[in-house]
């Protein structure tokens, strides 16, 4: 894991005060089924502490390294998101609201780790695929594209022989 990622919440006093975490490699390492494996990103969190409550808003600047859905190949996304959160201290976990997170009072330190992981992979596209060029064309591996269109059937008329008994079936 690379560095540590917790605010003090229960030694701070009545006011605003901002943390600046590194978010690197390491840092998906821990997450084995993450679709990022590398990333370089800065997570700014600015915490105003009341006297009932703790208001966090956490933005998050970087990029990130994932795998283009269509050629496979690595493909850079710029992440750039915000979020906020609530932490109150109390007994009772309310979990009707997800923004809103109840530390125990025996809690110190709240831990954004997982926080910081989710925003990422929420400000990322459903489909990642790499952008067209400003003539329209495909920027992904050539090599790819090319292996791609040779097994796509261009002729609707074209059958796969694998379906055609299929095929029959369902008219029968």
């Amino acid at each position: 894991m690379s560095g540590s990622f917790t605010i003090p919440v229960s030694s701070l006093k009545e006011g605003l005060y901002c943390f600046d975490f590194e978010i690197g490699n390491g840092f998906f390492e821990q997450y084995e089924e993450s679709e990022i494996k590398e990333g370089k990103l800065k997570a700014t969190v600015k915490a105003e502490k009341r006297s009932s409550l703790t208001d966090v808003s956490v933005a998050i600047e970087g990029v990130v390294n994932i795998m283009c859905d269509r050629c496979l190949g690595v493909l850079s996304y710029p992440v750039n998101c915000e979020n906020r959160l609530v932490i109150k201290s109390g007994r009772i976990h309310d979990e009707s609201d997800p923004d809103v997170i109840v530390l125990l009072p025996e809690e110190h330190e709240f831990d954004l780790n997982h926080y910081f992981y989710e925003y990422i992979c929420l400000s990322l596209p459903i489909q990642k695929i790499h952008p067209d060029d400003e003539n329209g064309n495909s920027t992904c591996d050539p090599d790819m594209l090319k292996k791609i269109q040779e097994h796509t059937l261009t002729d609707e008329n074209e059958s796969d022989p694998r379906w055609d008994e299929l095929k029959n079936l369902v008219k029968n």
